[in-house]
């Protein structure tokens, strides 16, 4: 894992490096420029509104009783899209603005879901052998073991 993220700390810098001085030989510094601030202002619009939505979503989850699993998957995904969106760089622009597409967002989040079934086990009273009972007021019982 350490160095899957090691390799793409250098990757990816360099990539945006290379991309910027392609980009800024054909379009000028000037203009380079303007594309990056204006993508990070787009970017930031939309992932206010997309988060937005999503937090509609995840409400509207939990009001109806169900786990908002997929919800805050796409939530995740949406801060992500943020945060890439904000820094400079036209490659991490282009996997944002993909984040922010509903469609492309839903095709990663079944992708995640079936990745990371399995990993985490929801513990409610009744269904743990070890605690089936709240031990104080303070504690409902409600453990989330990952």
């Amino acid at each position: 894992m350490f160095g899957k993220l090691l390799i793409l700390f250098i990757l990816v810098p360099v990539a945006e490096l290379g991309l910027f001085m392609t980009l800024g030989a054909a379009l000028g510094f000037p203009r380079t420029i303007v594309i990056i601030i204006l993508t990070a202002i787009l970017g930031a619009a939309l992932t206010r509104s997309q988060g937005r939505k999503a937090m509609e979503k995840f409400q509207q989850a939990t009001g109806q009783g169900r786990m908002p699993a997929r919800e805050a998957l796409e939530g995740v995904m949406i801060l992500l899209a943020g945060a890439v969106l904000i820094t400079p760089g036209f490659l991490t622009d282009a996997v944002g603005f993909l984040l922010l597409v509903p469609p492309v967002r839903s095709v990663v989040a079944g992708y995640l879901g079936e990745r990371l079934k399995g990993k985490f086990h929801v513990v409610t009273p009744g269904n743990s052998p070890r605690d089936p009972k709240p031990k104080s007021k303070l504690d409902d019982g409600n453990v989330i073991d990952v």
